[in-house]
């Protein structure tokens, strides 16, 4: 399996043959659409992410040691930008994820491209996946890495 760094370069590398957003953008809505739905029993109000102006839900859950993370939102770049963060720190332990510094999001110009509520959103996306692998980290006696 690929560490986080190595998924967040490939990451860096896909967005880097685009030079106009517009196919930034649109790549972004092919990862979303790309996505499993979301489980209708996963979308309920504690699964929302406070902080996102659209309606984004993150389901976590604890597998051999790894979070895998699912989720879903009813914007299409937000489902895109959601779809990223999973492609990048799902299936990693707890301990892989709270320290890992999610660098790609500066590198591919995420962050400037977004108006500053969709930033603030994305932010509160990855404080939350970094919340549950804390809570994971917490009750999982075997996340020593």
């Amino acid at each position: 399996m690929k560490t986080i760094n190595e998924l967040q370069d490939e990451v860096i590398e896909e967005f880097s043959d685009f030079d106009d957003w517009m196919d930034k953008y649109q790549l972004l809505i092919d990862l979303g659409n790309e996505q499993e739905p979301l489980d209708p029993q996963y979308k309920t109000e504690q699964n929302l992410i406070d902080g996102c102006q659209s309606r984004v839900w993150l389901q976590a859950d604890m597998e051999d040691g790894r979070v895998i993370f699912q989720a879903e939102s009813d914007a299409l770049i937000v489902k895109g930008i959601i779809a990223l963060l999973i492609k990048v720190v799902s299936g990693h332990t707890p301990d892989e994820i709270l320290n890992s510094d999610f660098y790609f999001i500066e590198k591919i110009g995420l962050k400037e491209h977004l108006s500053p509520t969709r930033s603030n959103g994305l932010l509160a996306m990855v404080k939350q996946m970094r919340m549950y692998a804390l809570a994971f980290k917490a009750v999982s006696p075997h996340t020593a890495v």
